[in-house]
């Protein structure tokens, strides 16, 4: 199979809204494929459409090789889902929400016993097995929400902001574990709002906005091909900033609140404007996928 999912002018309207508008993708096997924008961007109607949880309006879209919304009931028994809240069963013990799960997918009693015991083993919930989720933290009922999307063992395994609100020990363990799935054959999709995550984990993604595509490919080649590789932070009265660095390098300029960004091929002959007494606070770093991010849809806040 040379693609698991592969829409073409993909559309979804709500009324007068459009939430998706034309979009068109194709996601390999073995591989995470990722997509991130602002709220209302598109991204989870995309996902529901994956899913077969909501009928397009127009194009076309196939899952491993399948037609849906036609085929949806075959596709969602080989995919695997972690959604964004915790909707765990609070009366069932962690085994018995692993358990349950796994009925609604027929899995045979024999080999779901060995499941579970493999997927609390993977995600380090062995030890709490018998307890209810209500004594979990939060970082251990994420865990379970994952294991549970993989109770089926899916080979497309779909994660909507998987580590929202973990700290970084957790969001770490959590990454790992997904490059073993990719590692094991697993295809993966990945939205996130954090940069840092799909930098790491995303093969390949989309940037999304209004419900349209702006950009796609891996996230080097993203950075590579509309920011340029250094960024200055300096900190401080935008009119100042402007007119310590008049004239002393080339540099694209973008200011929020009281930081203005310098993104420059050289930083050299910025730092020494900077330097220069009275100096100026700042900070130096190479570009990253946010900078992209923010350079497409906007410094803005969205709703």
């Amino acid at each position: 199979m040379n693609t698991v999912v592969e829409a073409r002018t993909l559309t979804k309207r709500y009324g007068v809204h459009t939430a998706v508008d034309g979009i068109d993708f194709s996601i390999p096997p073995r591989r995470c494929f990722g997509f991130v924008g602002p709220n209302g961007a598109g991204k989870t109607t995309t996902l529901h459409m994956i899913l077969g949880r909501s009928p397009m309006n127009s194009g076309s879209l196939r899952v491993f090789g399948l037609d849906m919304p036609r085929d949806a009931a075959a596709v969602k028994a080989r995919i695997g889902l972690m959604p964004q809240a915790n909707n765990l069963d609070p009366e069932l013990t962690v085994e018995e929400n692993l358990r349950v799960y796994g009925a609604y997918f027929d899995v045979p009693r024999a080999i779901l016993t060995r499941r579970i015991r493999q997927l609390l083993d993977f995600v380090e919930l062995t030890d709490r097995a018998n307890d209810r989720p209500g004594t979990l933290s939060g970082g251990m009922k994420r865990r379970l929400v994952f294991a549970r999307a993989l109770i089926n063992d899916p080979e497309l395994i779909v994660l909507d902001e998987p580590t929202t609100g973990l700290d970084p020990q957790a969001r770490h363990v959590l990454w790992s574990r997904l490059r073993d799935l990719k590692a094991q054959g697993r295809t993966l999709i990945l939205t996130t709002h954090y940069l840092e995550e799909a930098e790491r984990l995303c093969d390949e993604l989309v940037i999304m906005d209004h419900g349209r595509i702006l950009d796609q490919g891996a996230p080097s080649s993203l950075v590579d091909r509309h920011v340029e590789p250094q960024v200055l932070e300096i900190h401080g009265d935008a009119r100042q900033v402007r007119a310590r660095l008049d004239g002393a390098a080339d540099c694209r300029v973008e200011a929020m609140g009281d930081t203005v960004y310098c993104y420059t091929g050289d930083a050299g002959p910025l730092l020494a404007a900077l330097d220069k007494p009275p100096g100026m606070p700042y900070s130096r770093r190479h570009s990253n996928l946010e900078d992209v991010f923010l350079k497409l849809t906007g410094r803005a806040l969205r709703d």
